[in-house]
């Protein structure tokens, strides 16, 4: 009724259950992959983004259930981040509203994937090169594992997150909180797909709380973009979501 489109529901169902299955395999929400097939499906870019935090939020608390009772949340770190990306969608509905206001929602969001899919997957497949090559060198292949230390180590405001066990400022898990909520109001994806190789790769997180705690913020941060969405720009379509 909000998108005004005329869908096939087991079509629709069908690439839920896909998305869900690479969710609970891969320990994200998905909504990287479900927003642009509802978008080639021919959902309007804005309902598919405004919509897709219902679902996003769903999968993401079933997965931090799952995770807390293998003890991989960590609520401190997950906490600090909610207080980040609160403040982070609130910012992107604000800004998203402004978008829409002006006609300019659907090129942005889908001219945004566009350079964020090709961006991750370049790096991605740099970073999977520079490992090949390194091993058929007989070369030691760097790994990310906790321990290490960078720059961001060096910052200050430091605290223990004792489940993650690092030892580090608060100032970059604030940042990433704030990140993840912006591109969950505009893009209509949780943002684990950035969030986690981040708290891996940078925050020195093993990947087992990488993953759960992440859930634990993006079910809070997807859940409330979707309220901020449904009050003020009115772009969630409920049918499509349930």
């Amino acid at each position: 009724p909000v998108a005004q489109t005329s869908v096939n529901w087991l079509i629709v169902l069908g690439m839920g259950v896909a998305v869900g299955f690479l969710s609970g395999m891969l320990g994200v929400s998905g909504g990287f992959l479900m927003t642009p097939l509802l978008i080639f499906y021919g959902i309007p870019p804005g309902v598919a983004v405004g919509t897709q935090g219902s679902p996003i939020a769903a999968a993401s608390i079933v997965g931090a259930l799952a995770q807390r009772s293998r003890q991989g949340v960590d609520v401190k770190m997950g906490l600090v981040l909610l207080s980040g990306g609160l403040v982070g969608s609130a910012l992107g509905v604000y800004i998203f509203g402004i978008l829409q206001r002006v006609g300019q929602i659907d090129f942005v969001v889908e001219i945004s994937y566009v350079l964020l899919l090709s961006s991750i997957g370049a790096l991605m497949l740099r970073e999977s090169a520079q490992a090949i090559l390194a091993y058929r060198r007989g070369a030691k292949v760097h790994g990310h594992g906790p321990g290490q230390h960078n720059w961001i180590h060096n910052l200050p405001f430091k605290t223990r997150f004792r489940r993650s066990r690092v030892y580090i400022s608060v100032i970059p898990v604030i940042v990433l909180g704030a990140v993840v909520g912006v591109i969950t109001a505009i893009l209509g994806t949780g943002g684990a797909f950035l969030l986690i190789p981040a708290k891996i790769y940078l925050l020195r997180v093993r990947t087992n709380i990488a993953v759960g705690t992440s859930q634990f913020q993006i079910f809070v941060v997807a859940s409330m973009t979707t309220l901020m969405h449904a009050l003020t720009d009115h772009s969630v379509d409920i049918v499509l979501a349930f």
